[in-house]
């Protein structure tokens, strides 16, 4: 393999990991991965917002601590380098329910339309756009937040940082 495609493979997985970052922390409520895939002058038009990609954040961090559950999928990623620039549009699918609104969900596919750049050697969100395919508002009867009726025995369940699971193994193996 040449030097020029293992380079580019190492640029693309680093790529799909900055993606898995925002959605990790976007649905466990975690600053500093939310921050660490956009870079500081990164700019973000996300629906309502169109600014940049640290108000973006602000505001999002002001919405999400106020409870709820959320859940974020990537798929489809296409990645297109152009040295240290690159085009890539992520299909996505998210399931956001607020505490504030306990009968309501909302059900969204779109596309993270994103202009990556490599700065050293770290690559992040330049400027994203979000791009809505299916929007679906939904009525619950009764959304329950109860973690023991909603979920039983399946144990343990989903939670903002640092108390989700993942942050217990992750500071397990980082020792």
């Amino acid at each position: 393999m040449s030097t020029d495609a293992l380079q580019g493979l190492q640029d693309r997985e680093a790529i799909r990991e900055c993606l898995y970052r925002y959605c990790r922390g976007i649905d466990r409520v975690d600053e500093d991965a939310l921050r660490s895939a956009y870079w500081d002058d990164a700019s973000d038009c996300h629906g309502a917002w169109n600014g940049s990609a640290a108000g973006f954040i602000d505001q999002a961090l002001h919405n999400l601590r106020g409870g709820g559950r959320r859940v974020h999928q990537i798929n489809n990623i296409l990645i297109e380098l152009h040295g240290n620039i690159a085009a890539v549009e992520s299909a996505f699918l998210a399931l956001q329910a607020p505490a504030s609104t306990q009968t309501r969900e909302t059900f969204l596919c779109g596309r993270y339309v994103d202009r990556f750049e490599r700065r050293g050697d770290v690559w992040r969100i330049a400027a994203r756009t979000v791009v809505y395919d299916w929007i679906e508002e939904r009525q619950r009867p009764e959304l329950v937040q109860d973690d023991a009726r909603l979920f039983g025995p399946r144990q343990p369940t989903g939670r903002a940082a640092p108390e989700d699971p993942i942050y217990r193994l992750l500071a397990e193996v980082r020792g």
